[in-house]
């Protein structure tokens, strides 16, 4: 096909492009249509670095699978043109790309896509049409034909029936049909599986390269040298895979047939030993936990029918799933295979099994729970009718089934989760007191949890049995409704899909009329717009959007911006057609999200400036008036954010109304950082908004006193914060902020006024531009002290979280260890900050970081550390060499350093002829740290004769090889 041809359908193309991908799966649709691959041979390994690469082989496939159309408008197959081989030459490629990796594959494709890849496959690999693969002698094949045949033969699609046919229902006669197709020829997979097995060669597949070989050499048969320039696999890799496969197999088979379950466990047995061995597992695609337990499976006799009906062993197997709730290893589908082979001999009349059924259940639902997956339909019917006996059995197992010594945390929760469910799905109020008064829902539920559910318990209760006309209740219905509105309710807790979420709740409706959006006690919606939501009079609609935007704001609150984009969009397309103040309401949160997004990205490393029409929105909402919309405090906070985050300050300085500065305390925080941002370094005479940001700041770490007067008729005092942005809130809506000049900006602030509520002249601590703020407070005793420490350190702890290499900022944090006597934390950020800024003591750190008061702190953190010697070695990077504590750390006998091993990092002579006196003095028994300190004053580059450039030398190369040693000590 030529691109002229190519380019004149494309509009046509483009049109099918989105319903190509068929709608019953969820996709992200391609930035690069698929045709430009066509034109661009290189663009499909550029793309898949980035792209979903299952995505791309449905759309090469299905568009290369269109039946076109001819002049008398008859629909006729695929063409066998240029252009389709391409596309499937292009999906194979793919598949190549990502090694073939079959249970990726089978997970992403469908049934029909995934026979139509593997059928492309043989086709390129030369396999003889026609044969019978069992009829194929694999030995005498080349090594990519061979391999081709073992991965058609190992997609046994007789475990994928149950995971597919449920989901695809477009494509449903189509894929019974590969179904039945395939089920004929499972016998004559396993036969190729087992021949493979026998060859004990290494074994080649296609890659992207040998498939361009291919497709280049259009006459090539499969013995071409592409055969074996693909890529390897190794006997060992290919035998573990399909020992496995074969075992998975032959597994399913094993509780009808013992000889089957014997073969399973072979295979399993050598698939164990093969993986041990193997140092690479690249082309082995297997789950060593499932591996563990279908190997304990294999070893516990379980599936023997006759067996099952022992009552004594069926107290076994009650016992085994229990223990195995903890460990998990039997895997799920074996464990409800044991329990169908139970119900199935309650079904054939044998005596004594409801029971074991029903225990078995309750073992089944809570390894469900504790997975966080759904409860079973069987599990809620057994909770319609429970007995004392069948709860204290629950809680039994539930105590059992968490670990021992320290369960995890996620255990803990969906534990809890799973007794607050129970609570809820019992109508008899003496068995929600048998469970809430359990002492594992003591430990795992907060005692707030728990008074909340049991209230609610009482209300249900009281509803139902007092009310003239009760609403519809769970237990009202008849238990087969029951069963199919707890589906529909799980569904709908678990669903991200607007429009199934409508339909979930159209269907509930239709069952019974309650409100369903209090169905998960999780789903919250902001206070402010409760009210505004559940005046909607038509319930199904109140539930619709309630439930649209909790779940958009909880995907937020996870970071799944594109699953909250659908939701609001669904949501704001709802409200438009009634209410234009949820409308508007929609909107706002529209932005936000959009503003978090932007944001997440900027934190992750991105430096794309947001969209014009974003920056152009943001300012909208900052100026919106409307008369009584509810409005959430957090979104204007966050667009200020976002407007100070990138350098916006023009606008904020200039252009926002003054009636908004006015009414908005953030908006006016943002006008005045702005300001001061703007302005610095400046003139004293433009430091009037860093004055007006003092204040405002002031007043939120202010406290007024007043008098009140109590019950007694005593007057007491009580404070109140003078400010409407209490000081967490404020710290809040600092921790939003990321721009390094604003919060340099605000660290500058707080340490000022720090330091001045703390009135320690000796212990200040320091930061960048101090001169602009204020040197005194006229109020001092109403600034809250606690306030300004806890922010000033929660402010630099933050910023450092967001720029850990920012030497003022480590300079302030050190500091602020210093003076609260933190002597380890403050050396190490004073040597970080060193390091920092001189590549890790490369170069000489500059003056203006390592001033005179910054070593004095360092050596004074030494020194309160007993580490004397580093003491003496860093007096001598004073202007001055500090001479008299020197040689007071030298006397000092309790040194807890390494001392001689410090002494070659001297270079004051001076100091190094000192030490050799108090050496010979203290230590006349003890030569070696004197003849140390002899050989380190005995170098010629210390001696005071040479040129000062030959003794700076020295120095500097000393320094650079002591802060190295001390940054190995204290990082």
């Amino acid at each position: 096909m030529t691109k002229k041809s190519l380019k004149s359908s494309m509009s046509a193309e483009a049109a099918d492009r989105v319903a190509a991908v068929g709608s019953s799966r969820p996709s992200t649709p391609l930035q690069t249509s698929w045709f430009e691959f066509l034109l661009d041979g290189s663009l499909l390994e550029k793309h898949l670095q980035k792209s979903n690469p299952v995505q791309l082989i449905i759309q090469f496939l299905e568009q290369a699978s269109k039946p076109s159309v001819n002049e008398q408008n008859q629909v006729q197959p695929p063409a066998d043109n240029r252009r389709n081989r391409t596309l499937k030459l292009l999906a194979l490629k793919v598949a190549a790309h990502m090694k073939w990796d079959l249970e990726v594959l089978e997970k992403g494709l469908t049934i029909p896509v995934l026979n139509m890849l593997l059928n492309e496959l043989l086709c390129v690999s030369k396999v003889p049409p026609g044969v019978k693969h069992v009829d194929l002698d694999l030995s005498t094949l080349p090594p990519t034909t061979a391999m081709a045949v073992i991965i058609y033969n190992r997609c046994d699609f007789s475990l994928v029936v149950c995971l597919r046919l449920s989901i695809v229902q477009q494509e449903k006669e189509m894929t019974e049909n590969i179904l039945t197709v395939l089920k004929e020829q499972a016998a004559d997979s396993i036969s190729v599986l087992e021949g493979a097995l026998r060859l004990k060669k290494d074994f080649y597949v296609h890659t992207m390269r040998t498939l361009d070989l291919l497709a280049a050499d259009a006459a090539a048969n499969g013995e071409t040298e592409s055969s074996t320039a693909g890529l390897r696999i190794s006997t060992d890799e290919l035998h573990c895979q399909v020992h496995y496969d074969l075992g998975c197999i032959f597994f399913q088979q094993g509780c009808t047939d013992q000889p089957a379950f014997e073969k399973a466990r072979e295979h399993f047995r050598q698939t164990k030993e093969l993986f041990k061995k193997l140092d690479s597992t690249v082309h082995v695609h297997l789950d060593e936990k499932r591996l563990a337990g279908y190997w304990n499976a294999c070893k516990f006799p379980l599936c023997r029918t006759c067996d099952l009906v022992s009552l004594p062993l069926s107290q076994a197997v009650i016992e085994s799933f229990i223990k195995d709730n903890v460990t998990r290893s039997l895997p799920n589908h074996f464990r409800r295979s044991v329990l169908r082979e139970f119900m199935y001999k309650v079904q054939q009349g044998e005596a004594g099994l409801d029971e074991v059924c029903h225990k078995l259940c309750v073992c089944n639902a809570i390894r469900d729970a504790l997975e966080g997956d759904v409860l079973s339909v069987r599990f809620q019917q057994l909770l319609l009718k429970p007995s004392k006996r069948m709860v204290d059995f629950i809680l039994e197992v539930c105590t059992r089934s968490l670990e021992k010594d320290r369960p995890s945390e996620t255990s803990r929760r969906n534990m809890a989760n799973f007794m607050k469910t129970l609570c809820e799905s019992l109508e008899d109020l003496s068995l929600v007191f048998v469970v809430s008064s359990h002492k594992l829902f003591m430990e795992l539920l907060r005692e707030e949890e728990r008074k909340v559910l049991v209230e609610q318990m009482r209300k249900r209760s009281a509803t139902i049995n007092l009310s003239a006309k009760p609403l519809p209740s769970f237990y009202d219905i008849p238990a087969s409704a029951s069963v199919n509105i707890g589906q529909l309710e799980q569904q709908l807790i678990l669903s991200l899909e607007p429009r199934r979420i409508r339909q979930i709740l159209i269907e509930l409706h239709g069952m019974a009329e309650r409100p369903f959006w209090r169905v998960n006690s999780k789903w919250e919606v902001p206070p402010d717009y409760i009210n505004v939501i559940l005046s909607i009079k038509d319930n199904l609609t109140k539930d619709l959007v309630y439930i649209l935007m909790a779940k958009g704001l909880h995907c937020i609150s996870i970071k799944d911006f594109a699953h909250a984009r659908q939701l609001f969009s669904a949501c704001l397309e709802l409200v438009t057609e009634f209410s234009p103040k949820l409308r508007q309401v929609m909107l706002n949160e529209m932005l936000l999200l959009e503003v978090r997004a932007h944001e997440t990205m900027a934190a992750e490393g991105s430096k794309e400036r947001p969209p014009p029409d974003l920056v152009s929105r943001v300012r909208g909402y900052l100026e919106m008036r409307i008369h009584d919309l509810p409005l959430r405090q957090v979104v204007g906070e966050e667009c200020v954010a976002f407007m100070l985050n990138w350098r916006e300050n023009d606008y904020l300085t200039l252009q926002v109304p003054p009636s908004l500065v006015m009414n908005n305390p953030y908006i006016k925080l943002g006008q005045l950082l702005a300001s001061t941002c703007k302005e610095l370094p400046g003139p004293k005479e433009s430091r009037r908004t860093a004055k007006e940001l003092w204040d405002v700041v002031v007043q939120i770490c202010s406290m007024s006193i007043q008098h009140k007067r109590n019950s007694e008729g005593r007057v007491g005092l009580i404070k109140q914060r003078e400010s409407s942005m209490g000081i967490l809130k404020f710290i809040t809506f600092i921790k939003k902020l990321r721009e390094p000049l604003v919060l340099t900006t605000l660290i500058s602030l707080f340490v000022r006024l720090h330091s001045i509520v703390r009135d320690d002249i000796v212990n200040e601590v320091t930061a960048e531009h101090l001169s602009i703020w204020p040197s005194s407070l006229p109020n001092i005793q109403a600034v809250d002290v606690e306030a300004v420490a806890v922010t000033v350190k929660e402010l630099v702890s933050y910023a450092l979280t967001l720029n850990p290499n920012n030497q003022s900022w480590l300079i302030t944090q050190a500091d602020i260890y210093f003076v609260t006597n933190q002597y380890s934390a403050a050396l190490n950020l004073y040597l970080q900050a060193g390091a920092v800024c001189s590549d890790f003591f490369t170069k000489a750190v500059p003056p203006d970081v390592y001033t005179d008061q910054v070593l004095k702190r360092m050596i004074k953190c030494c020194s309160m550390m007993n580490c004397h010697t580093q003491v003496a070695v860093l007096c001598q990077f004073l202007r001055e060499v500090d001479y008299m504590t020197a040689f007071k750390a030298l006397q000092e006998q309790n040194s807890h350093d390494a001392m001689d091993s410090f002494y070659d990092y001297i270079w004051d002579v001076t100091i190094l002829e000192y030490l050799t006196r108090i050496l010979s003095y203290y230590l006349q028994f003890i030569t070696e740290k004197r003849q140390i300190a002899i050989k380190a004053i005995g170098q010629t580059e210390l001696n005071t004769s040479n040129p000062e450039e030959v003794l700076q030398l020295a120095a500097q190369k000393r320094k650079k090889r002591f802060l190295q040693a001390m940054a190995k000590l204290y990082f």
